[in-house]
């Protein structure tokens, strides 16, 4: 998950050439292979490679398999919905299920954000501190500073209008991560081909991970979260020519460009990097200043962290714009946001729950400062933010198969095969990523086991349950919202 992709221009109208006054909708149209290469720009990242290269060439296997049971009816099974009901998430399990239970999927696409940005940011914190000082990226209290710091600029950016953020996340994939990425597999290669030894070992009897319990493979669960974001690239569906027929080979190729992206990178830490020294937020510039300096290139580090920073930063910035706004649109229509909420700036901005979610945010950065281990901190966060957003691919699986048994004929541009098989392994995987997050990994097994459960129920049930059932429970009529000039004409 890297950012929302936003939609191309493949629906605009053009006056009428047959003499009549009636407009005809002309229908630009994208090829597969254009809908695979955005899919990838919006999935792919190298912030989840640490958390990989821990487990050595068994990250291959950690990485496949959740592309297989996860990504794989995500991708098919949110194409089918798109293709057949506008509105995104909220339409689809309204339709399906209950209007209660759409609110909670698109609370839960919404809320899943308030622990991803500490989490990313996280992530910016420690890889800038490779452009400061390296010795920074295991401080707490600087990592805390870099998220109040990064979090509220972008929102006092965001709330200045969508305008101000547009295109930013488009060059992500170049900056942040095809360049650095290649980059670090190539100079990984050389660091093996001078002859130096791999820090994990490459030999056939690796190629599946140890297994010393559950708590040795907890940390797949961030490949979950890693693939996430399908649902909002399914709208591009009905751009295709034939969607039937298309959109699998896209989804396809954009599976094996995103394993590639994925797992190179992944390897290249593990060669240079040992496992036990990996921190899950700065192992990409861990990797980078160890390569850069068995080359004496070491000067070259700091360039590489202002790259990968900005990266991030620009999809922090889309990130921001999207699901918010989203909820605040339904909720305006429905009157599940109090009014506070729902308030716009001048420049039509949901400022009010941008600042809500900011202070939330910081509170949630100050445990930087306080949890001992910036690793642990990091995975807390992440786990929380896969499991809020599992919740509501949940409700999509179970709104997908209720919606093709209520409404088989409802016009599709894309049927999904075997739409009930798909939606029953998608949901098993998902409901099992959201318990096995529960786990402590073993590799952070050190601190208290009643402390991490406690956050991460509090984290994940609090947010992602009781928070959209209190708001659901307490709800007015006159919460409803007269509808703007943007949501008449949606």
């Amino acid at each position: 998950m890297d950012g929302p992709a936003s939609r191309p221009a493949a629906t605009p109208a053009s006056a009428a050439d047959d003499g009549s006054k009636t407009p005809k909708k002309v229908m630009a149209y994208i090829s597969w292979v254009a809908l695979a290469l955005m899919t990838t720009s919006s999935v792919a990242s190298l912030r989840p490679s640490p958390t990989m290269a821990v487990y050595g060439l068994a990250s291959i296997f950690l990485y496949v398999v959740p592309a297989l049971v996860f990504l794989l009816p995500t991708s098919l099974v949110s194409a089918e919905l798109a293709s057949g009901w506008t509105g995104g998430v909220y339409n689809w399990v309204s339709l399906g299920i209950s209007k209660p239970m759409g609110f909670l999927a698109i609370w839960c696409q919404f809320a899943m954000t308030i622990f991803y940005y500490p989490s990313l940011l996280g992530f910016v914190a420690s890889t800038l501190a490779y452009v400061i000082n390296p010795d920074l990226a295991t401080s707490g209290v600087w990592t805390a500073i870099v998220i109040m710091v990064c979090y509220w600029t972008g929102v006092w950016v965001s709330s200045r209008g969508t305008g101000s953020v547009a295109g930013l996340a488009s060059g992500g994939l170049i900056i942040g991560t095809l360049v650095p990425g290649t980059l670090l597999v190539i100079l990984g290669v050389a660091f093996l081909g001078q002859g130096n030894e791999s820090a994990a070992p490459m030999t056939a009897s690796n190629l599946l991970p140890a297994w010393a319990g559950l708590s040795s493979l907890v940390l797949i669960v961030n490949n979950f979260l890693s693939y996430s974001g399908m649902e909002m690239n399914a709208v591009h569906v009905s751009s295709l020519r034939n969607p039937g027929r298309e959109f699998p080979r896209a989804m396809f190729l954009a599976m094996g460009l995103v394993l590639l992206i994925f797992i190179l990178p992944a390897l290249a830490i593990s060669w240079v990097v040992p496992a036990e020294q990996l921190s899950l937020t700065a192992g990409v510039m861990q990797a980078f200043d160890a390569v850069f300096a068995e080359f004496g290139t070491q000067w070259l580090t700091p360039i590489l962290g202002i790259m990968l920073v900005a990266a991030s930063l620009g999809g922090m910035l889309t990130w921001l714009a999207g699901p918010s706004r989203g909820l605040l649109l339904i909720s305006r229509q429905e009157g599940y946001l109090p009014p506070f909420l729902q308030r716009l700036n001048k420049h039509g901005v949901q400022q009010n729950i941008l600042v809500t979610q900011g202070a939330i945010t910081t509170v949630i950065a100050l445990a930087y400062a306080f949890i001992p281990d910036v690793s642990s901190a990091y995975w807390i966060f992440s786990v929380i933010t896969t499991q809020v957003y599992l919740i509501m691919y949940l409700l999509m699986f179970v709104a997908a198969v209720r919606l093709r048994r209520s409404q088989p004929d409802h016009p599709r541009g894309y049927r999904a095969p075997m739409l009930t098989a798909l939606c029953g392994i998608g949901f098993a995987a998902s409901l099992a990523a959201l318990l096995i997050g529960f786990i402590p990994p073993s590799q952070f097994g050190s601190g208290s086991v009643g402390f991490y459960l406690a956050v991460v129920a509090g984290g994940a049930l609090g947010l992602g349950l009781l928070v959209p059932f209190l708001f659901y429970k307490f709800r007015k009529p006159s919460w409803k919202m007269a509808p703007t000039d943007e949501e008449s004409l949606a």
